[in-house]
């Protein structure tokens, strides 16, 4: 865990020094997959605002223009490098040209939703813009679904710093635990998803 809180420590400094442009920068980074989480660039951000250094509402705008940003440049990987990708070698890691058709129909019908609710999920929320951007969602409604999954989210991590001020740092420890638990139920969902590819290979064609 000594990475992480390396990773905290620079996040923490920047926005010491930076103020709004340091939250929006780490949020940026946290949406574009970078492994900088929320949970500590907010509340922080709230802490500052505690000390007067920082407005609210403008930490909550910084915040979610940065989720807003970063999402945007997972979304334009997804799509511009990641779906070739795919393509091309998907085949090693169990996922077929008809696997990226279903997701492409499954973007287009209910990608507003998934990007929207994924926003509001511990880690989930840091990866949800690269799948959306191989299926090639439409990227307006990514976006607009992107930032309104941002605003409560800001606004809850914010305020909770406010409220905590210089044990702003609990946030990160409550919500380990959720980070936790999605982690588990994600990689039991990756080990259904290879299992059954696997059963259906030995079956016959998928």
């Amino acid at each position: 865990m000594e990475w992480l809180e390396y990773l905290y420590h620079i996040a923490t400094t920047y926005i010491d020094a930076w103020g709004y442009w340091g939250l929006i920068i780490g949020m940026a980074l946290e949406s574009a997959c970078i492994p900088i989480p929320s949970e500590i660039i907010l509340p922080y951000g709230g802490y500052m605002v505690s000390r007067g250094l920082l407005g609210y509402w403008p930490a909550v705008l910084a915040g979610t223009l940065g989720g807003a940003i970063g999402s945007s440049l997972a979304y334009w990987v997804g799509s511009v490098g990641g779906r070739p990708f795919v393509l091309k070698y998907g085949r090693y890691i169990l996922v077929t040209p008809r696997d990226m058709q279903i997701a492409d129909r499954w973007f287009t019908r209910y990608g507003h939703l998934v990007v929207f609710w994924a926003r509001l999920l511990p880690v989930v929320r840091t990866f949800i813009s690269l799948p959306a951007g191989i299926s090639r969602m439409n990227f307006k409604r990514f976006l607009m679904y992107t930032i309104l999954g941002s605003i409560p989210w800001s606004i809850l991590f914010v305020y909770l710093g406010v409220k905590l001020g210089q044990n702003w740092d609990q946030v990160r420890k409550l919500f380990e635990e959720f980070d936790i638990i999605i982690l588990s139920a994600l990689v039991a969902l990756v080990a259904i998803y290879i299992a059954t590819k696997i059963r259906h290979s030995r079956s016959g064609p998928a």
